[in-house]
């Protein structure tokens, strides 16, 4: 992805299931858990490089000792930070040996909404002097109603020490986690339990069930939620659409999760039919002794996966996202192939790296399809008088393909000027030279998605126009972004998305900002009304163009000045990519149709804040 957007989180978890004896003997170490962890962490390292940290929990700790414990660290370093701190204190309290228990939880982060800091660093802890009551939380996950939440935790009586969602799930399943202890507490204590006896009968019947229903009926967004208790329980809940991500293994030795599949086929060293996708709406939960059960907590929901981890996000290494990607790309050919006029002798097809080099294969063997037909039509249309020779130059013909892109090192800018940082930008990718024959050769370049535009601006398209090729075609696997993302990528601000700025653009120019105008003043009616209220008025914006319209005047704005080239886009069309991601639906950012009531409520709130100035850069 040329202009780089984050993603929300990555989430690993380890259960343990046999006494630390069987690993000492079977896998030659103690820490075999521990090193799991790391392996799910280093192998979703791509889904967050703001922050890590991690949870421990040990089951067999003596009173006196401690039995949870929590690292974490901030930056792109952060993993390796984190299990530098976990070394130290194996190394410094070896009799006791920190961080070696019998659940783990592991949380790399990307801040979406604005907040970072170690504060904002998961997993978040809430301690207790019980056992049973202790809470270490994360998640992969973004609730639209936060504002709901918080209010009803303050009108219950808390207190809660920020309005972030993830202080407030860690207040309100804490407040739950209280009342379901003390029920347990009742009960027992009605059966005239006492002393030990009564606190191992409270955790070895803790219904996480009944907390995870009722603190889940007022959530509304895209959640992986994940937590341990310090008595030894654990569990992983995925949001009613599925829009968030899941996948667990679970084996006689060990019950895994994290956000992705293919970390854990490595980590296990397992086949890919042996990892199961947590269910929207449903749970995994594993008890202190070590009984797992999958639970539905909320009723499932049309399923709304996530469609850019198909895209973009989510590692290429998984069987049926390569497939996707890979379809993405052949999709495209037609129509780019249309925009060159199908001219394969004066066509030059390269991609921007690295994630959409895919989508580049699989749009390069639709193409050499296309030219195979092309080829055989000529064969058989002069197969009476070609000779040998000119037979063989037919079949040696080969789809031109040169690697025109390339990412030069991170250049550090901050040391510049703002006058000449934007000269800087312009240098983070090169060309190889001498590929394009100046004035006669097109060029096409595929890139994941486009955001932004303002690398292809400053960067991509003004380093290939050097080359002087007769036309630059850019093309995107995905569909053309056009509303805010609300459910855990930080794609949040209208103003940020070159598809609405075009789209702005053309009304003016069309003498229509009276349609901007209504569009504002729809949004406002509603600004306080319940989320279950709300309309996507955002889609008149769009609805008095074309795709192909938006298309052209983006062409026209990542264009760099004097820029030699005629200069086109190609975006994905929405029915392709559901055609090559059938089951994940999840378009909102395309579509605007939205899973959840919050994510209309947010899009209505991000165009007031662009036309009210905020969030706008033209303002």
């Amino acid at each position: 992805m040329s202009d780089s957007i984050k993603h929300e989180c990555g989430i690993a978890m380890v259960r343990l299931l046999k006494p630390a004896e069987h690993y000492r003997q079977t896998y030659g170490t103690d820490l075999w858990g521990l090193n799991k962890l790391y392996l799910l962490m280093e192998k979703q390292h791509n889904r967050g490089q703001e922050g890590a940290g991690i949870a421990c929990v040990k089951l067999r700790a003596e009173p006196g000792e401690e039995y949870v414990f929590r690292e974490r660290a901030m930056g792109a370093g952060a993993i390796q930070e984190v299990f530098d701190a976990v070394r130290h204190d194996l190394e410094s309290d070896p009799h006791h040996r920190p961080f070696v228990g019998e659940l783990y939880l592991g949380h790399l982060r990307y801040s979406t909404t604005g907040r970072s800091g170690i504060s904002y660093t998961h997993p978040f802890l809430r301690r207790n002097n019980w056992r049973c009551r202790n809470l270490a939380l994360a998640g992969n996950f973004n609730l639209t109603n936060v504002d709901e939440l918080f209010a009803h935790i303050v009108a219950r009586g808390q207190h809660p020490r920020h309005n972030a969602d993830t202080f407030i799930l860690l207040e309100q399943l804490g407040y739950l986690l209280d009342s379901e202890v003390d029920r347990q507490y009742r009960h027992y204590k009605e059966q005239g339990i006492t002393g030990a006896d009564l606190n191992e009968a409270i955790e070895r019947n803790l219904d996480l069930e009944r907390i995870l229903r009722e603190a889940s009926t007022l959530w509304d967004g895209g959640y992986v939620i994940c937590g341990l208790t310090g008595s030894g329980d654990m569990f992983a809940l995925r949001d009613p659409h599925g829009i968030r991500p899941a996948f667990y293994y679970v084996s006689d030795d060990v019950a895994a999760v994290a956000s992705e599949r293919p970390v854990l086929q490595t980590t296990f060293d397992i086949e890919t039919e042996q990892v199961e996708e947590l269910l929207p709406g449903q749970a995994l939960i594993v008890t202190k002794a070590g009984e797992r059960r999958l639970v539905q907590i909320r009723p499932a929901e049309e399923p709304r996966p996530c469609s850019f981890e198909r895209i973009y996000f989510s590692r290429g290494s998984d069987r049926d996202i390569y497939r996707e990607r890979k379809e993405l790309g052949r999709l495209l050919v037609p129509e780019v192939l249309a925009r060159v006029d199908n001219d394969f002798a004066r066509t030059v097809f390269s991609f921007i790296p690295n994630t959409a080099e895919v989508a580049y294969m699989g749009m390069m063997e639709g193409l050499q399809e296309a030219f195979d037909r092309q080829k055989c039509h000529a064969l058989v249309a002069a197969r009476d008088t070609l000779t040998e020779a000119e037979i063989c130059d037919i079949m040696a013909r080969r789809v031109r393909t040169e690697k025109l892109a390339l990412k030069d090192i991170k250049l550090r800018t901050f040391i510049a000027e703002d006058a000449s940082r934007d000269d800087l930008a312009a240098h983070v990718y090169d060309t190889t030279y001498g590929t394009i024959r100046p004035g006669v050769d097109s060029a096409v370049a595929i890139d994941d998605s486009i955001v932004r535009g303002t690398t292809l601006r400053r960067s991509i398209v003004h380093i290939l126009s050097r080359q002087r090729p007769r036309k630059i075609v850019i093309v995107s696997s995905s569909p053309q972004i056009r509303y805010p993302d609300c459910y855990g990528i930080d794609m949040s601000s209208m103003g940020e998305f070159i598809a609405f700025n075009a789209a702005i653009e053309l009304l003016r120019e069309r003498g229509m900002t009276n349609r901007i105008e209504a569009v504002y003043a729809a949004c406002k009616t509603q600004e306080n009304r319940p989320k279950e209220e709300i309309v996507n008025y955002v889609r008149q914006i769009y609805e008095p163009f074309t795709d192909r319209e938006i298309s052209d005047r983006i062409a026209r704005m990542i264009t760099p000045p004097e820029c030699p080239s005629t200069v086109e886009v190609v975006y994905q069309t929405i029915d392709d990519l559901h055609r090559a991601c059938p089951n994940h639906s999840g378009d909102w950012y395309f579509s605007g149709d939205y899973p959840t009531p919050g994510g209309l409520k947010l899009l209505n709130r991000a165009f007031i804040d662009w036309y009210e100035g905020r969030g706008r850069a033209d303002r």
